[in-house]
C-alpha cells in the first residue's frame, strides 16, 4: 500500500498518469476484496450522545481564534471552562484573567509542546475545542476522541484526504463527535436562505456558489500574526482551494449533502501567483528572515473549482486570500423557482426576474428566520463573534450537547468539506482533471435525515449576564 501510494505521488508531481484522478487508499482496511467501501463501524449523522448537564472544555491554541471562543464560551451558563493550553504559557495567564473577569473559577493551565496530550488525558473534561495551526488539527483531534473526549475543531478539521478519513472512523469507534466548527453556517442570511431551501422556496436547487475572497496578503507576511509562520507556509508550498470551509459549509448544508446527497467529483484550475513571490522577495531585500520564502511555488492568486454531485448538481467554489479586492464568500443558490444571493452585501432575493424589494425581503425574513437566529440572535449580535454566528454556533454546540441531540454539523461534513482542498490540490497538479471525491458515509448519505432546524428537545442553555 506505501509502495503504491507513492507511485502515485511520484506521478502525480510528474504530470503522468490517466485523466481521472482516483484518491489513494487512506488504508488497508478502508475497501472490501470486492472494491467497495466497507460499511460504517456506526453512523455518527443524527446521532445523539448521552446528555450532559454540563458542559465542561478545555481549550488548545489561544493565538488567534482561540481567545474570542473562550469569552464567548465564558458566556454560556451551562459552560464549566477547565483547563487552557497553548504552548506560550503566557498566552494561558492572558485567558485566565479573562475568567477572572466573568467571574469564573482559574483553569487548569497546560502549556509546551505536548501540554494538550495531558489536558487530553483528564478525566473532567467532556469536549476539547481546537484552535491551533491547521497541521494540528486532526492530530490533537484523534488523540483527543480517543481519550473519550467531544471535539470541536476549527477549520479546515483536517489537510489530506488521509486525515479526513482517520477522523471519520475514529468519530464512528469512539462515538465522539467530531464538529468542525464552520461559523458561516450560523450567519443570519446563511440560516434563512438554509429554511428557504429546506421549504422549496426556490424549488429543487441545482447550483450553488461559494468562496473565500479576504485579502491576507500583508497579515500572511506579519511575523507577528501567525505562530511560526504557518500560515504563510501553507501558502507557500500548496496550490489549490486550501481554505474552502466557509464559502462550502451553508450551501453544502442547502443541497443536502451527506443527507440525502453528496460530492462526486470535481477540477479546480489556480491561476498563476501574481503577488506573494513578489511580496517574499521585495521583503528578503530588506530583511533576510523571509530570505526562506524567496523561489517558493507559492499557491496562484485565484484558485476556482467545480463539484458535482451524485444527483447531478453542481457548485462552483472559489479561494483568493491575496488580491486587492472586497471580501466576498458569494452565497448564491440557483434553483427552479428563484435565486438567493449575498455578496456583495446586502442579501438579494429573487423568485422571478427581478430582485425583491426591501419591503419583500422583510416579509421573507419574517416567514424563514430560523427558531435558532429567533431564539438567540440579538443576544448573539450583542456578545458579537462575527456579527454573532460565532457565539450561535458555539451556543448551539453546547446546547446540544447538554440535550443529547445531534449536532448541526457531524464528522461526515467535516471530512467532506475539508477534502475538497486535498483533491483540489490533486486537480490543479494534474491540470485540472477530474478528481473523485470519496463518499465517507460510506452509502449513508442516501439515507441521512437533513440538519433540523428546530429547537425540539432543547433551547433551554442559558448565557451569563456578565
Amino acid at each position: 500500500m506505501k509502495s503504491n501510494r507513492r507511485k502515485f505521488l511520484q506521478n502525480l508531481g510528474l504530470g503522468t498518469g490517466a485523466a481521472l484522478v482516483h484518491l489513494p487508499t487512506h488504508a488497508k482496511n478502508e475497501y472490501s476484496s470486492s472494491g467497495k467501501p466497507k460499511a460504517q463501524i456506526f453512523n455518527m449523522c443524527g446521532y445523539a450522545a448521552p446528555k450532559l448537564s454540563k458542559v465542561r472544555i478545555g481549550f488548545v491554541g489561544l493565538g488567534n481564534r482561540g481567545p474570542g471562543a473562550v469569552k464567548r464560551m465564558s458566556q454560556i451558563s451551562a459552560v464549566e471552562i477547565i483547563a487552557l493550553c497553548d504552548k506560550d504559557p503566557k498566552r494561558v495567564d492572558k485567558q485566565q484573567l479573562v475568567l477572572e473577569k466573568a467571574n469564573l473559577p482559574k483553569a487548569r493551565a497546560y502549556s509546551g509542546e505536548n501540554g494538550w496530550k495531558a489536558m487530553c488525558e483528564s478525566q473532567d473534561i467532556d469536549l476539547i475545542y481546537i484552535c491551533t495551526p491547521w497541521s494540528l488539527h486532526t492530530p490533537m483531534a484523534l488523540y483527543a476522541m480517543n481519550q473519550g473526549k467531544h471535539t470541536a475543531v476549527e477549520v479546515p478539521a483536517a489537510k489530506t484526504i488521509d486525515e479526513c478519513w482517520q477522523l471519520v472512523e475514529t468519530s464512528e469507534k469512539t462515538k465522539k463527535h467530531c464538529m468542525m466548527l464552520e461559523n458561516t453556517c450560523y450567519d443570519f442570511f446563511e440560516q434563512m436562505t438554509l429554511n428557504m431551501a429546506r421549504n422549496g422556496v426556490f424549488g429543487e436547487l441545482f447550483h450553488a456558489e461559494g468562496a473565500y475572497i479576504h485579502n491576507l496578503l500583508e497579515a500572511n507576511f506579519k511575523i507577528s500574526t501567525y505562530s511560526d509562520m504557518w500560515r504563510l507556509r501553507e501558502n507557500a508550498n500548496r496550490n489549490g482551494n486550501l481554505y474552502p470551509t466557509h464559502g462550502l459549509g451553508p450551501i453544502s448544508q442547502c443541497l443536502n449533502i451527506n443527507r440525502g446527497d453528496n460530492f462526486d467529483h470535481l477540477v479546480a484550475i489556480s491561476s498563476n501567483d501574481f503577488q506573494m513571490g513578489k511580496m517574499a522577495k521585495d521583503l528578503a531585500s530588506k530583511d533576510p528572515f523571509y530570505k526562506e520564502f524567496v523561489g517558493k511555488p507559492f499557491r496562484g492568486n485565484m484558485n476556482t473549482l467545480i463539484i458535482k454531485t451524485h444527483k447531478g448538481k453542481t457548485i462552483m467554489l472559489q479561494h483568493d486570500v491575496t488580491s486587492t479586492r472586497p471580501y466576498s464568500r458569494i452565497h448564491l443558490l440557483s434553483g427552479t423557482k428563484g435565486i438567493a444571493q449575498k455578496w456583495p452585501e446586502p442579501g438579494k432575493i429573487a423568485l422571478g426576474e427581478s430582485w425583491m424589494s426591501e419591503k419583500e425581503l422583510k416579509e421573507i425574513e419574517q416567514n424563514y428566520t430560523t427558531p435558532l437566529v429567533k431564539h438567540i440572535g440579538e443576544i448573539a449580535k450583542t456578545i458579537g463573534g462575527h456579527g454573532g454566528m460565532d457565539f450561535m454556533m458555539d451556543w448551539r454546540l453546547i446546547d446540544n450537547l447538554r440535550n443529547g441531540l445531534p449536532l448541526d454539523q457531524d464528522v461526515y461534513d467535516a471530512a467532506a468539506w475539508s477534502s475538497v482542498a486535498h483533491a483540489s490540490e490533486m486537480s490543479v497538479a494534474k491540470r485540472g482533471k477530474t478528481v473523485d471525491i470519496p463518499d465517507f458515509t460510506r452509502g449513508a448519505w442516501s439515507k441521512n435525515t437533513p440538519v433540523s432546524l428546530t429547537l425540539d428537545g432543547g433551547g433551554n442553555t442559558e448565557v451569563r449576564k456578565v
